[in-house]
């Protein structure tokens, strides 16, 4: 396993001179938006998602598979994956439904999972086997970890970023990867040195650089879909990830690093999972079967399957609960689910082959 962790500047950005789509510019947001890639016509749908109605659709460049809002919902950070091909973050003005830059990543390839914590964008480097974070103020890499796992696909960052969790495809692993405590001047340093995974300094006599634990827990079955339950403080209890060939549902305690139970599915292909806000069902999608599943978190077992026709992707719940919304790729179209009545109620044509989608708002 390799591990390692270091602070760089990578190429900044150049504008992104494409056309906007839309026919007007609009200076604020609904109160509940949601926005979709379509992953073969290259563009970003602004959704209402009260009314359900597309506002507008940005150029956001070649083959973006994630997306990712800023806090307070004025930019939009679309990963252009590109299978692994290419090496850009598009970054979007939503307020405005305006691109505004293009970032070369320069040589980390594949960025595909996207998250926005803590005023970074932190998103994984797929053909490199690592995690990095963007300073969106100089559209700058200034840290980066790798896995040395294949296939880094999907990311999700705790609040204080002390806790990251990553699925890697090809290894069929998840990295459970946790901050170390730092040190304080006052206290002796036991392990002096960071080959040990001691505590250093950046440069001498420089900030601390605390040192990362990463654990990896072999799951099988090349999974995609995970998702993380976590405590009051944001810290992570749970996790859960759907196998893609398996057919089942592996629960992680994060304490123990273990795999502590399997929820059967009958489905095949299990490729996005998502729990609600309120943390009592979780939402599956597959890439291949006909339903979107309904978990009951508590119970671990599956209480309504939804029938959308078709393989579902990119999962998005609203903050109160009451509503999923699955990205059903080859259907061309945003399934819209009740998640009181568990019923499907709506779909939203955003574009062929939607993907990835973000909430932004209340």
């Amino acid at each position: 396993m390799r591990r390692f962790g270091r602070f760089f500047g990578l190429a900044g950005s150049m504008l992104l001179g494409a056309a906007l789509i839309s026919s007007t510019a609009c200076a604020q947001l609904p109160r509940n938006t949601l926005i979709v890639l379509s992953k073969d016509d290259g563009t970003l749908a602004i959704v209402d998602a009260s009314t359900l109605k597309v506002l507008a659709k940005v150029p956001v460049g070649v083959n973006p598979h994630e997306v990712t809002a800023s806090q307070d919902g004025s930019r939009a950070y679309v990963a252009n994956y590109g299978n692994g091909s290419q090496n850009t973050i598009t970054v979007v003005d939503l307020p405005n439904h305006t691109p505004l830059a293009k970032v070369d990543l320069g040589p980390l390839y594949g960025p595909h999972g996207v998250t926005y914590v803590g005023g970074y964008l932190w998103f994984t480097a797929e053909r490199e086997k690592l995690i990095a974070r963007l300073d969106p103020a100089t559209n700058k890499v200034n840290w980066e970890m790798g896995t040395g796992q294949t296939g880094t696909h999907l990311l999700w960052v705790a609040t204080d970023m002390r806790h990251i969790v990553t699925v890697n495809a090809g290894s069929s692993t998840l990295s459970l990867i946790q901050q170390l405590p730092v040190v304080s001047a006052a206290e002796p340093k036991k392990i002096p040195y960071s080959k040990y995974g001691g505590q250093t300094t950046r440069g001498t006599n420089g900030p601390p650089a605390p040192d990362w634990d990463e654990s990896v827990v072999s799951i099988g079955g090349h999974p995609e879909a995970f998702d993380v339950l976590h405590d009051a403080s944001g810290n992570p209890t749970m996790v859960w990830t759907g196998r893609y060939f398996g057919a089942n549902i592996a629960v992680v305690d994060y304490a123990s690093k273990k795999i502590v139970d399997t929820i059967e599915t009958n489905e095949p292909d299990l490729l996005r999972l998502r729990f609600t806000p309120d943390g009592r069902l979780a939402v599956v999608a597959t890439d291949t079967g006909h339903d979107v599943l309904i978990v009951d978190v508590a119970s671990r077992k599956i209480i309504k399957r939804i029938s959308i026709g078709t393989g579902g992707g990119g999962i998005v719940v609203s903050p109160d609960s009451s509503r999923a919304f699955v990205s059903i790729s080859t259907g061309n179209y945003v399934a819209v689910i009740d998640l009181k009545t568990l019923t499907l109620v709506g779909k939203i044509d955003v574009g062929p082959n939607p993907d990835g989608m973000w909430w932004v708002g209340e």
